[in-house]
């Protein structure tokens, strides 16, 4: 990426959260780097849209810590903020506003100069030539293209994704992992939370399982992920 002052590493220290008496994420520690597409899986109720969430800065661990290079959300928050990507199962989209008027609103937020910045993503999202259609007319996969080019706008160093590949056909899917790709090698950081294991397969660089809150693998490995994932889990 080109901000010479973003983080190149995150540190994830024995972090935990509990909400009540239940808790959600269990001494977890990772780190990652630039480059990587961290896979993060883990059957419904594992932990990891919490641990999105707190990487994301929504929600804060009990305990632990994370650093995102020489930062911490308590004295550097609006910085991590500026430079997060995310994507989550609420796209928060605007309905009533066009395509262009939702990308152009998040670029205004942003402060975004570059004139051609909202026309990019709309190419990308494969929505040009339906720009000035309301979203309130689009299928699912439309709005998640759409909702996946609004958060990589303003070039995030640390992309945080749950589910990406939702509503999205095989062609789309096929477009989207090209684009992480190309994210991971402009030096980006990602972490895609996926059920997804057949997509996950060949795309992710490193996978990390979780199942009751607790990590139970972390690996360098991106393949035979599906395997990887029955030892541990069960039938996938």
């Amino acid at each position: 990426m080109s901000d010479p002052d973003a983080f190149d590493r995150v540190d994830l220290t024995d972090l935990s959260r509990n909400f009540g008496r239940r808790r959600a994420v269990s001494r977890v520690s990772l780190a990652l780097r630039r480059g990587d597409i961290l896979g993060l899986l883990g059957p419904n109720g594992a932990g990891k849209s919490t641990l999105l969430s707190m990487l994301a800065t929504l929600v804060t661990p009990t305990s632990g810590t994370i650093a995102y290079g020489r930062w911490n959300t308590k004295e550097h928050g609006v910085e991590i903020r500026r430079r997060l990507g995310v994507l989550g199962h609420e796209l928060h989209l605007y309905p009533e506003l066009s395509a262009r008027e939702n990308l152009q609103f998040f670029a205004d937020l942003y402060d975004l100069r570059d004139a051609g910045v909202v026309e990019r993503a709309l190419d990308q999202a494969g929505l040009t030539e339906r720009a000035d259609d309301q979203v309130s007319s689009f299928s699912r996969g439309m709005r998640q293209r759409l909702a996946l080019e609004r958060s990589l706008m303003h070039q995030p160093t640390l992309v945080l994704l749950d589910e990406p590949f939702t509503g999205l056909d095989d062609r789309a899917v096929g477009i989207v992992t090209q684009r992480f790709r190309g994210l991971a090698a402009a030096g980006a950081i990602l972490v895609v939370a996926t059920h997804d294991l057949d997509v996950a397969d060949g795309l992710i660089t490193r996978m990390a399982v979780m199942q009751a809150g607790k990590l139970l693998l972390a690996t360098d490995s991106g393949t035979n992920v599906r395997q990887q994932y029955r030892a541990l889990v069960g039938a996938a």
